[in-house]
């Protein structure tokens, strides 16, 4: 009995702990992080993108290895970004229904409806969500690899797929991992891979969405040869066009590169369509031929776009996309971009651990099949050895 009281209260003192620290984030996000009161805060829009962000910093900041989540953080986030999303329960639309009178006669009228796309997407975040936990939760009893800490002696380190010194090395038996754990691994894998490509997708859909602000409107060259720069401007306006040709012409050996050339293909994909929805003054025929190649050279440039975007998915936000989260004023779409955001960096960092493990796999595999090569004795050697016959001319 006793024991039972004091589950009630905690549960109590729990409940009253989560409604304080509630209240404590909702306060902030009203005042839009500026705690003096002065109204020089953020947008609420703003503020809850932030607080999704840091809340994904804080709570996935730690997730070095392929292992569960810590069960407080796991409690953490699922608390406080349902605190988030409670947000969007109350952002509804007007939508027609039927209605059947007492006298038997059909009208129709309004009702209040959550918004269509927070409707679609929430749930499938939230689905997205739970896969990546359950994904890291399957590694809870694995025994086929294990991390060694950096400052591990050099004969005990393992394998480092690239130069992030600070994450723990990947350590798999002789011979590499078995043939089981190799197709579960993959299988882990895609199923992060089909996470971050719906994410992705999500995100995209929405910053489409936002609204481009006139301060980025402002900051575009008048046309898109000075956005570009001339060589890229000549490689997308070419007769033939071929997007892997352009790729590969391209300097792409750094994050700093490879995000300025998504810089400036936006800006002149947002100069074309703009001169395109401008009035013509001179003749029809003339207005339409320049129509047809800005239409032409904008598809070329949303082809580079994608291409970019598939092959480096963690890279960061584009001036454009920047500009306009900064400037959102949808609550809605605030926060179903900055959940689908976090959401599609947890889903590559998962993968890159993944590839960490099948790295080391390979390399362990490599290792192996160079040992037994080199510890390979010959036979007797004969006459054939010397003369360097093969099979088939001792055959003739």
């Amino acid at each position: 009995m006793f024991r039972q009281k004091t589950d009630i209260l905690l549960i109590k003192i729990s409940g009253f702990v989560d409604m304080e620290q509630m209240k404590e984030k909702f306060s902030k996000l009203i005042l839009g992080e500026d705690m003096s009161g002065g109204g020089k805060g953020v947008s609420s829009a703003l503020a809850l993108s932030n607080v999704i962000t840091n809340l994904a910093a804080s709570v996935f900041g730690e997730q070095h290895k392929l292992a569960p989540m810590k069960e407080d953080s796991r409690k953490r986030w699922r608390k406080e970004v349902d605190w988030v999303l409670s947000v969007t329960d109350h952002i509804n639309e007007f939508v027609p229904v039927q209605h059947t009178t007492r006298d038997g006669s059909n009208m129709e009228i309004k009702v209040t409806k959550q918004r269509k796309d927070l409707l679609m997407n929430i749930p499938a975040l939230k689905k997205l969500d739970k896969m990546l936990t359950d994904c890291l939760d399957n590694f809870k009893d694995q025994k086929e690899f294990w991390y060694v800490s950096k400052d591990a002696n050099e004969s005990e380190k393992g394998v480092q797929r690239n130069d992030k010194w600070w994450l723990p090395t990947v350590k798999v038996p002789p011979g590499g991992l078995s043939d089981d754990s190799r197709k579960w691994m993959q299988k882990q894998k895609d199923c992060a891979n089909q996470v971050l490509k719906a994410s992705m997708a999500i995100n995209a859909e929405v910053l489409a969405e936002m609204e481009i602000p006139d301060s980025y409107m402002e900051t575009l060259p008048k046309n898109a040869r000075d956005a570009l720069g001339e060589t890229t401007y000549k490689g997308i306006t070419v007769e033939f066009f071929d997007s892997g040709q352009f790729l590969a012409s391209i300097d792409l050996s750094s994050e700093h590169k490879i995000l300025d050339l998504k810089n400036k293909i936006e800006a002149s994909m947002i100069i074309w369509k703009r001169k395109m929805h401008q009035k013509e003054s001179r003749s029809s025929w003339g207005a339409s031929a320049k129509m047809e190649r800005r239409e032409l050279f904008e598809e070329r440039a949303e082809t580079i776009l994608l291409l970019l975007k598939q092959r480096f998915p963690r890279l960061p936000q584009s001036s454009l996309d920047m500009s306009k989260i900064e400037s959102n004023r949808d609550v809605g779409h605030a926060v179903l971009e900055s959940y689908s955001r976090v959401l599609e960096s947890l889903a590559n960092t998962v993968m890159n651990r993944i590839e960490d493990v099948l790295y080391a796999d390979e390399f362990e595999q490599n290792s192996e099949s160079k040992d037994s090569e080199s510890g390979q004795v010959p036979t007797s050697t004969t006459i054939s050895d010397f003369m360097g016959w093969g099979g088939d001319q001792e055959e003739t």
